[in-house]
């Protein structure tokens, strides 16, 4: 009598046996799945480039400064006594390359008849491309330039400096301070004051205190070890180290007393009067319980805490500063 077999012995598999067709079929499964995969983690093809006024052409080669001359024989006499003409002595630059180590190779420029969608030309880029170009060179001697409020401000180097143009010695648009000025007007009637700094006059520079070009401190301020350094370079009597330092001047630094630009007290102190500036720190009740009955009769308005302690920035002397 015929017996129905299992389903599984349909393909013919003995039991705890895969059939053949089982395994192509899973196989089969498998490498779809892996397909699919690929296909659904296969990037886009990239599109390609637009062409950027002012790029250089791959495979352009240097023509060398006296080519460019032939066009650009204005800017080429200028070059002659700029600073950029040291480039002439870099180890390798056996062609003479000057114009070049900015605007990139112009054999490409040169045969299209002065196509300008073939050379770097900083007037069509933004800031950003032009500032790393300079930082090729420069990035040693300005390392902080990108962190600067200068750059965050979209301030670049051909913002302040004419490559081309300019008669100053780092190139400079203008003198200073009326470069500065043209940006930060709210600071110039400072220097108009009754006590200020010497800047109009020409005793200071702005970039005697500030790095333009980005430093970790506040403004631009220079960064030193010592940062009252900044203020002491001038005023080398203030320097020390002294025996017994004013924690105010050691600890906040000139700042908490003195306001740098100009004002209308005498020895640019923040507050009219001395006793005043004293007393935020040293508290009145204090100072007239430390002191004997003569002062305490006598007006702080009218007795200066400096006819005592002269040496407020510091003494090797007296630990209250006495002279």
């Amino acid at each position: 009598m015929h017996t129905i077999r299992p389903v599984t012995r349909m393909f013919g598999a003995a039991p705890g046996k895969l059939s053949g067709l089982r395994v192509f079929l899973m196989f089969f499964v498998g490498a779809g799945l892996l397909c699919a995969t690929a296909l659904v983690a296969q990037k886009p093809a990239a599109k390609p480039a637009a062409t950027v006024i002012g790029d250089t052409p791959k495979g352009a080669t240097t023509v060398g400064s006296d080519t460019c001359a032939t066009c650009h024989d204005e800017v080429s006499k200028k070059f002659a006594t700029n600073p950029h003409q040291k480039m002439l002595s870099m180890p390798g630059n056996h062609e003479g390359v000057t114009c070049e180590n900015c605007h990139g190779a112009g054999s490409e420029h040169v045969a299209g008849g002065g196509d300008v969608t073939k050379i770097f030309n900083p007037a069509k880029h933004p800031t950003k491309e032009v500032d790393e170009k300079c930082q090729g060179c420069h990035s040693g001697v300005h390392p902080n330039f990108a962190r600067s409020p200068h750059a965050k401000a979209n301030v670049g180097c051909t913002s302040c400096h004419s490559v081309h143009g300019s008669k100053e010695e780092t190139l400079l648009k203008a003198p200073q301070p009326q470069l500065c000025f043209q940006c930060h007007n709210d600071v110039k009637p400072q220097f108009s004051m009754p006590f200020h700094h010497k800047v109009n006059e020409g005793a200071v520079n702005c970039t005697d205190c500030h790095d333009v070009h980005g430093t970790f401190g506040n403004n631009n301020i220079r960064s030193t070890a010592d940062q009252n350094a900044i203020c002491t370079k001038c005023h080398m009597e203030k320097r020390g180290p002294f025996i017994y330092e004013h924690a105010a001047v050691k600890g906040e630094g000139c700042l908490s007393c003195h306001t740098p630009h100009g004002s209308q007290n005498a020895r640019l102190l923040n507050v009219p009067s001395v006793n005043v500036l004293c007393n935020q720190c040293h508290s009145l009740v204090a100072t007239n319980a430390i002191h004997n009955t003569t002062l305490l009769s006598q007006s702080s308005d009218i007795t200066p805490c400096i006819s005592c302690h002269t040496m407020i920035h510091g003494s090797n002397l007296d630990q209250f500063l006495k002279r």
